[in-house]
């Protein structure tokens, strides 16, 4: 086993168990929303915040793959996977309310909630960039224009989905999200 096929096996079990929880967060919204006499309002936010979650998992699964060769074992290495996928758990999880929650719009859940989680994955992007930038090998791609070009778009339009007032414009920069990160799939 090598190192990174070690230290991969507990990252991909905490990150899927947030993208489980993001799931399961979409489950427990229809099954409230179906309820008999149910006066719940999904709305688009938090199923948008949910999408956004989700993909960046996904982007930092992919992430993870591409530093595979830098990786190694070490005691400060398990206590870094586990605190950074352990903050992707608390995003995953708040992106929807709980069963208890007595929250009938999740579009103000999506309030409540939205600097929270995506403030702690701005911060996981801080210190993955902040990584790549220590490793040389790592470093050398953070120069290239396209990776910039589109951290800038993404920071930006996190710091907008955090502070944007408005149904409407929450909306429009939340759709922004997903689709930029749609598009960089598809690059």
């Amino acid at each position: 086993m090598s190192d990174f096929e070690f230290i991969f096996a507990l990252f991909g079990l905490l990150l899927g168990l947030s993208i489980a929880e993001v799931l399961g967060g979409f489950a427990r919204a229809i099954e409230r929303r179906l309820r008999p006499g149910s006066v719940v309002r999904i709305g688009w936010l938090t199923p948008l915040l949910g999408i956004f979650v989700l993909l960046d998992l996904l982007s930092f699964w992919q992430a993870a793959w591409t530093v595979r060769d830098v990786v190694g074992v070490s005691g400060k290495a398990l206590m870094a996977v586990t605190g950074f996928a352990g903050a992707y758990y608390l995003a995953a999880r708040l992106a929807f309310p709980s069963d208890s929650d007595e929250t009938t719009d999740f579009d103000q859940h999506f309030f409540r909630v939205r600097r929270i989680v995506i403030g702690v994955l701005a911060v996981l992007l801080a210190c993955q960039l902040a990584w790549y930038a220590s490793e040389p090998v790592l470093a050398v791609h953070l120069l290239r224009w396209l990776p910039i070009v589109l951290t800038v778009v993404l920071v930006a339009l996190m710091a907008a989905a955090m502070w944007v007032r408005g149904e409407r414009a929450a909306r429009i920069v939340m759709v922004a999200l997903v689709a930029r990160y749609v598009v960089v799939y598809l690059l």
